[in-house]
């Protein structure tokens, strides 16, 4: 197991994709933290991978609160003894409804997109950050998502919140490199699973027309980004600083 002895943390790992890539690296053999707003989701999750025979801890975690990412650091540490790798997953996407022209958004809108999707990357970095320098290595994998690069009409907050993740990613790995601490984004295209079938109107038919612009004919589900994760948080992609990784089975070629 690539990830065996590993602790990681997964912010927003109660629901959707967050799930997968706990529930993914977990099997790996890491012990994971279920970092989320939704305490009985996380402690869902947390239980799963406990049955399943790995170790797993929820911590109630608002990514937009210091105090809060402090403490589910600290937790963290006291439980497993150490921190080797981060996943700034949590993040509002479904959560902000449907298409919204600009001049339709409202300044409380913007601000809370921003204060979770950009601030809440920020302040769990400076959570983890010492525990990562002491032992002498670590892994920060930010989610970013690829209305970054090929924009999105009516979700301007949204896109401009993980254009904001790619630059911290690229500005935080220059500076944290020399701690041994690699810093990446991975970009996932549309993933199909239950809030964004129930929040953005996912039909069959619009399902099929997403799939057929492709290159891989097939719906992309949270599974299918696990494995990418998996090699970011591992030894494997010791050489790999600053990079930012499309998941999307070929519709947007950077």
């Amino acid at each position: 197991m690539s990830l065996e002895n590993k602790v990681a943390v997964i912010t927003g790992g109660g629901l959707g994709i967050g799930k997968e890539y706990c529930l993914g690296l977990a099997k790996e053999g890491a012990g994971v933290v279920v970092a989320d707003i939704d305490f009985e989701a996380a402690n869902n999750v947390a239980l799963e991978i406990e049955r399943a025979g790995g170790k797993a801890l929820a911590v109630r975690t608002d990514v937009s609160d210091e105090a809060g990412t402090i403490a589910m650091a600290k937790k963290t540490a006291e439980c497993f003894g150490r921190i080797d790798v981060l996943v700034n997953n949590a993040g509002l996407f479904t959560a902000l409804g449907g298409h919204k022209p600009f001049m339709e958004l409202s300044v409380a809108d913007w601000d809370r997109t921003m204060a979770v999707n950009v601030k809440g990357l920020f302040l769990c970095v400076r959570a983890v950050y010492p525990y990562m320098k002491a032992q002498g290595k670590g892994k920060i994998v930010n989610i970013g998502s690829t209305i970054a690069s090929e924009g999105g009409a009516g979700h301007l907050h949204y896109g401009t919140s993980k254009g904001a993740v790619l630059s911290f990613t690229r500005n935080l790995a220059r500076e944290l490199a020399d701690d041994n601490i690699t810093v990446n984004t991975l970009s996932p295209g549309m993933t199909t699973h239950e809030a964004v079938i129930a929040k953005k109107g996912m039909t069959q038919d619009r399902i099929d027309r997403m799939v057929k612009s492709r290159c891989v004919h097939k719906d992309m589900v949270p599974r299918d980004l696990v494995g990418t994760l998996v090699f970011l948080a591992s030894d494997d992609s010791d050489m790999v600083c600053g990079q930012n990784i499309i998941v999307d089975g070929g519709f947007w070629f950077a």
